[in-house]
């Protein structure tokens, strides 16, 4: 017989069940939406507040140097108190950024100060909603989990350029930024209706290890001495260094292209940046999941060593093209990009797989912070490169600025590789 209140009660769906998933992944998605807004938007921003390339780097890069200052703690705290809190304050902080930046920038310290905001936000918001997602589930189960998670946040990130564009469009920049911080308002509530109140479990963590681990807060001397961690840590690091930097400054490099090109060289079958760069998002996802199945099935440090190879050599190749035809420009940007995101899924499931269960926020906050870390000086490297090779409409500054990622990689394949050898293999 149905309990007589059992009309009332709210349908939640149980945490690891697909429903809960959905739910955090469709937060996260909301969250993420307007994160974007600005690179999609930046050759206007540019021109409006007449920036240099140096200080449109800092614009891209701030959102990363916060998040970096800020991940450890709110992700380490995710050991100790619900991540449903610390994820409500960072979609709190993301919905404020976006309104500021729509309402009150002006020039380049407002706006840098709110972009500094963003970051703190979405460093509440993206490892504590991956830890969420990851706490209830092992194994197979969690690693596809987290790769719907990346995919999600990729999707929402891709479309974010679209969106932005056409906002800028329909009613002008501000109307991107305030899409953007409406969405992450929805994504508060979701969140404060799903995920419990109460602090989930990690599985695989055997009984009483909660005590022993009680340690400070910031102390992540554990998580260093775990080398299959901090291997793919390496990877990520360098892999969001370049991710960041393509889409940073890809809509603008398409638009140099464009100028070079000339008018009537742009082809009309050519969708415009923006759009372009949506759809090479979208397309990244769908290779970024499977990437992450392959290398349950082929080894994961073989597919991570693969996507980082090609997507070094694509880098080198890229800048110089921006005064060859635009579709061979966008051609081999789009290559890239889906280089780049093959092995995205990979190393974040690598990292969640290696923590252990007791510190796997600890580890997921190193993890976030090393990556962004590297998501900050990739803007930025690209903007001073830029500036030193004679601007954005210089040959010689987009082959230095995108060049310069291809020995990033490829350090960082190195550094993967050592530490995988160091102590168990990655793979």
């Amino acid at each position: 017989m149905r309990h007589p209140d059992a009309s009332r009660r709210p349908i939640v769906p149980p945490p690891g069940s697909r429903g809960y998933i959905a739910a955090i992944v469709a937060a996260q998605v909301l969250t993420q939406l307007g994160a974007f807004a600005l690179p999609a938007l930046l050759p206007g921003y540019i021109a409006r507040w007449s920036l240099s390339n140096t200080e449109a780097g800092w614009l891209l890069g701030i959102f990363f140097a916060a998040y970096v200052a800020a991940v450890p703690v709110l992700v380490a705290l995710t050991d100790r108190v619900p991540a449903r809190r610390v994820y409500l304050v960072g979609a709190g902080c993301t919905a404020l950024a976006h309104l500021g930046f729509a309402t009150l920038a002006e020039g380049f310290w407002s706006a840098l100060a709110l972009r500094a905001l963003a970051g703190v936000g979405w460093a509440g918001a993206y490892m504590p909603g991956l830890k969420a997602i990851a706490d209830p589930l092992e194994g197979a189960a969690q690693s596809r989990a987290v790769s719907w998670h990346a995919a999600g946040v990729g999707i929402s990130g891709a479309a974010s350029f679209a969106v932005a564009g056409l906002c800028d469009a329909l009613a002008g920049p501000g109307a991107a930024f305030l899409l953007g911080a409406a969405a992450a308002g929805l994504a508060f509530g979701i969140v404060a209706a799903v995920v419990p109140a109460t602090a989930l479990p990690a599985r695989g963590a055997a009984d009483g290890e909660g005590p022993r681990r009680q340690r400070a807060l910031l102390d992540f001397r554990p998580v260093l001495r775990n080398r299959r961690a901090m291997a793919w840590i390496a990877g990520y690091t360098v892999h969001t260094w370049e991710l960041a930097a393509l889409r940073a400054w890809a809509v603008t490099f398409l638009a140099a292209a464009a100028a070079h090109a000339g008018e009537g060289g742009v082809p009309d079958w050519l969708p415009g940046p923006t759009a372009l760069f949506t759809l090479a998002g979208l397309a990244g996802i769908a290779v970024s999941v499977t990437g992450n199945e392959a290398a349950q099935r082929l080894g994961r440090l073989r597919v991570v060593s693969l996507a980082m190879g090609v997507a070094a050599a694509l880098s080198l190749l890229a800048g110089w093209a921006v005064a060859a035809p635009v579709a061979v420009a966008a051609l081999l940007v789009l290559l890239w990009n889906a280089a780049v995101y093959l092995d995205s899924s990979a190393l974040t499931a690598g990292t969640v797989q290696a923590a252990e269960p007791g510190l796997r926020g600890a580890t997921m906050g190193l993890h976030s912070m090393c990556g962004y870390a590297g998501g900050f000086l990739g803007p930025l490297g690209v903007g001073v490169a830029l500036d030193l090779g004679g601007g954005a409409g210089s040959v010689v500054g987009w082959g230095l600025g995108f060049g310069h990622l291809a020995l990033v990689t490829l350090a960082g394949l190195v550094v993967l590789r050592r530490l995988g050898r160091g102590g168990a293999a990655p793979g």
